[in-house]
């Protein structure tokens, strides 16, 4: 089925690949039928600006990794691509948990120097809840700066708990004590979808990305709330290499549009892909100069 859009599409959760993934990480890639040629070695620049153009996506969030005691993929790393393709490429930093004065520091200049656009922490890699005193500091940072804070909710597909990623009573307890802190939710929050949804409609700046989730599988609630109270609420992500870009956008085409019970209305569809992501991350605004070949 051919489809064809004529607006910018932003990936908002996106990584990048080679041969220094988590063992948790490659294992959850090898489930899900990652080509292992893609994650055999760190892409160029080129290279992924290639891949996006084949999906036909215009600018993604790109997410450093830190874990205890080990740096995956650094923000020096992750600022070689967002140098490379400033309008196209956004950084999102991560850092150690374990010293949050340090973590501080090389947030806000990353940010300032750099022109990352959010911080990105995922809490099975810590196993600890975004509650946690060491997230604060950085919490405080983040509203200085004007930034969001991302994290991963549901369960862990990776063998680490689950339990830090429940919507509630983390986020909603976020939420509560740092009310300005803009929260992206990636992953939708399977098995606590209903939860995440609720959060997201009670507190005015928290959001949720679809990233690590096909299209073809967003759950019925998901889709009501994007079409209705949580328009401006939900962003599209992918979770790349786990899922791919041309695969993901075929699939919003294929089963998010054409007015069934699972669409996305018009209006909604354009915040979903791009609209809401570039609004909450001020990512530069993209101007289509003709309509995008059909995939």
């Amino acid at each position: 089925m051919a489809s064809k859009f004529d607006f910018p599409i932003v990936d908002v959760w996106a990584n990048p690949v080679g041969d220094a993934l988590p063992k948790e990480v490659r294992r959850l890639f090898e489930q899900s039928h990652v080509d292992p040629k893609l994650t055999a070695r760190k892409l160029k620049p080129d290279e992924l600006i290639a891949l996006m153009d084949a999906g036909g996506v215009d600018q993604i969030c790109l997410a450093a990794w830190y874990r205890p005691g080990e740096t995956i993929f650094s923000n020096a790393e992750v600022a070689e691509y967002t140098r490379a393709y400033p309008k196209r490429i956004y950084g999102l930093a991560s850092v150690d948990l374990a010293d949050p004065v340090a973590a501080c520091k090389e947030l806000e200049h990353y940010v300032k120097v750099e022109g990352f656009k959010g911080l990105r922490i995922v809490p099975w890699l810590w196993n600890l809840a975004p509650t946690d005193a060491h997230y604060w500091p950085l919490f405080v940072k983040c509203i200085e700066l004007d930034i969001p804070f991302l994290t991963q909710v549901g369960h862990t597909g990776p063998l680490c708990p689950s339990e830090v990623g429940r919507p509630i009573p983390y986020i909603d307890e976020v939420a509560l004590k740092f009310p300005a802190l803009k929260i992206i939710c990636g992953h939708i929050g399977h098995p606590w979808t209903v939860e995440m949804v609720s959060v997201a409609w009670k507190h005015e700046n928290v959001y949720i990305d679809t990233s690590a989730y096909s299209p073809k599988y967003y759950p019925p609630e998901l889709i009501q709330f994007a079409n209705t109270t949580g328009r401006k609420k939900v962003m599209f992500g992918t979770n790349f290499p786990q899922l791919l870009w041309k695969d993901c956008v075929q699939n919003v085409a294929r089963h998010l549009t054409g007015g069934g019970r699972m669409a996305l209305r018009e209006g909604t569809l354009q915040d979903f892909m791009g609209g809401n992501a570039r609004r909450v991350l001020k990512l530069d605004t993209l101007k289509k100069e003709s309509p995008r070949p059909s995939l």
